[in-house]
């Protein structure tokens, strides 16, 4: 399976054909929305779209370095790190999709 990535150019356009927005309105509705999103995230908060999934922050586990100075050990600051779970809806339509 390849690698797709989704752009806010590509959203805009989802809503812009099944809204009916107009194109100005659609990248303006799907940025309001995603920097909803993003401000949560950053709080964090958890982002759950009901049947779709659940994105979360979690902070990956710190590690040890030394200071280059002294050599004395010392924590660096854990790396935070956007993980998204889909749903089982989601996974189900996804897996469906995949057999076609």
């Amino acid at each position: 399976m390849g690698q797709k990535t989704l752009t806010r150019m590509d959203l805009s356009e989802a809503v812009f054909r099944e809204v009916g927005l107009s194109r100005n309105e659609s990248a303006d509705l799907v940025e309001t929305v995603l920097n909803h999103m993003s401000d949560a995230l950053v709080e964090g908060e958890q982002v759950k779209i009901s049947s779709f999934g659940t994105f979360s922050i979690r902070d990956k586990a710190a590690r040890v370095g030394r200071n280059p100075k002294t050599g004395e050990e010392v924590p660096i600051n854990p790396r935070r790190v956007l993980t998204f779970r889909p749903s089982h809806l989601m996974k189900d339509r996804v897996a469906a999709g995949n057999k076609g």
